[in-house]
């Protein structure tokens, strides 16, 4: 008999819950979160697992990679619609969330969601780091600007390379100004040197990746375009048509009709 598994996993345990086809609780139990800890937990009832259902999280690609590896049926679901399933539940506990997603598993009311490659995740994170130093550089440096103008300091229209060279001339009559403005231009230029090395990490990527380059033969699309793109799409088969990249990007379609006019376009707003 075909069993029916739900995981409700957390930073450092996972709730499982475990059902046979006519929806009877075979197991109950709490064990690490990590794939091998599942794994052993749901191999040692020693029958075969239709459906192993989890919620889309933080570490919800790393245990679902682990227990697909292994040979488990597991299943990433879509966090809003677990969400609305489970929210009728009175208590809202680990062990209740893991039972309804068993009984959800057992049903077949999911959503599967698609678990990126790890190429892809190594790209995204490649991708988020880069963009977390340069908006600590652009911090830092619409920081300087604003406090520098309380003392009549105007830093003006200047470049990344020279600006470190202009905030230093403005504060060279104030000494007090200059050596609490010097760490923040010492943090600067080390954020800026850590950013180039990984802005030339993202361009070997690209400039290594075909895909990439065939993207970059658009007019206007550049480096971080095409990565960004390949990285979301990750796997092109999981879209049935075309279109449905779109949708995946947030450009919604947009409707409209009057009389006997009815056209369909693409809204550029990204849904947030």
């Amino acid at each position: 008999m075909s069993l029916f598994a739900g995981l409700d996993i957390s930073v450092k345990t996972t709730a499982v819950c475990v059902l046979d086809a006519n929806g009877r609780t075979l197991l109950e139990t709490m064990v690490d979160s990590a794939p091998e800890a599942i794994a052993d937990c749901l191999r040692d009832l020693d029958q075969p697992f239709e459906r192993i259902g989890l919620e889309a999280g933080p570490l919800s690609q790393w245990i679902y990679a682990g227990l697909v590896e292994v040979g488990l049926a597991a299943i990433c679901v879509e966090t809003r619609h677990m969400h609305a399933a489970l929210s009728a539940r009175i208590n809202k506990t680990d062990r209740n969330d893991a039972r309804g997603i068993a009984q959800m598993m057992r049903v077949g009311l999911f959503k599967a969601v698609h678990v990126k490659t790890p190429a892809s995740q190594h790209r995204r994170l490649l991708l988020t780091s880069r963009k977390l130093l340069q908006r600590k550089i652009y911090d830092i440096e619409n920081d300087l600007r604003g406090s520098l103008r309380n003392f009549g300091l105007k830093v003006g229209v200047v470049g990344s390379a020279k600006f470190e060279d202009r905030i230093r001339e403005l504060v060279e009559g104030h000494p007090l100004v200059a050596a609490i403005v010097g760490p923040l231009l010492e943090a600067r230029s080390s954020l800026r040197t850590q950013f180039a090395k990984l802005h030339r990490m993202l361009l070997g990527l690209v400039r290594a990746d075909p895909v990439c380059r065939r993207l970059m033969s658009a007019p206007g699309v550049g480096p971080i375009v095409a990565l960004t793109f390949r990285t979301c799409v990750d796997n092109p088969a999981r879209f049935s048509r075309s279109k449905c990249v779109g949708a995946h990007y947030g450009l919604t379609p947009r409707l409209y009709q009057s009389g006997e006019v009815s056209r369909t376009a693409v809204s550029r707003d990204v849904v947030t």
